[in-house]
């Protein structure tokens, strides 16, 4: 796994173009079966490729906290929010609430996530390729292709099962 996650960013690099006007195409006339296949090709990435042994979202990305997340974890923490606030995070150029520091000050040795029953929202749902109307976050996904190995191989047998 080490090794295909030092290649994955040259590899998304490679195939940016590519994808990206695959991505246009899509937007423009999404199937009808988009969300199945999406689905689908999801399950199977996930079959293959264990988040615990590559970790690499929570090793290079932060995720953004909402409202929600940060009454969540703070209460876990037993924290008030506002404390949880000053001692984890920050607010980024979005004005969102984004983590202080990479990697995630919650990500443990072992690549397990130490607030897992809590987490954010955007990591529950990382990396969104089995989101519904997926062809709505395409530019997210080109980026997490190069961070995350599963959304790269569903990208790649996207391209293989959805001929535009």
């Amino acid at each position: 796994m080490e090794e295909f996650l030092n290649q994955l960013p040259g590899l998304a690099k490679d195939k940016h173009q590519e994808n990206k006007k695959y991505f246009a195409k899509l937007k423009k006339k999404p199937p009808k079966n988009l969300d199945y296949v999406m689905e689908e090709l999801h399950e199977e990435a996930f079959n293959e490729i264990d988040c615990l042994s590559c970790a690499n979202c929570c090793k290079t990305t932060g995720p953004l906290f909402t409202n929600a997340d940060i009454e969540r974890i703070a209460k876990h923490l037993k924290l008030k929010p506002q404390q949880f606030i000053e001692q984890y995070l920050q607010v980024d150029e979005d004005n969102d609430h984004v983590l202080q520091e990479v990697p995630c000050t919650f990500l443990a040795a072992d690549n397990y996530c130490l607030i897992y029953d809590v987490r954010p929202k955007a990591c529950r749902e990382y990396p969104h390729t089995d989101r519904k109307k997926f062809h709505q976050i395409t530019n997210l996904t080109l980026k997490n292709t190069a961070i995350c190995p599963a959304a790269y191989k569903v990208v790649e047998e996207m391209k293989k099962r959805i001929k535009l």
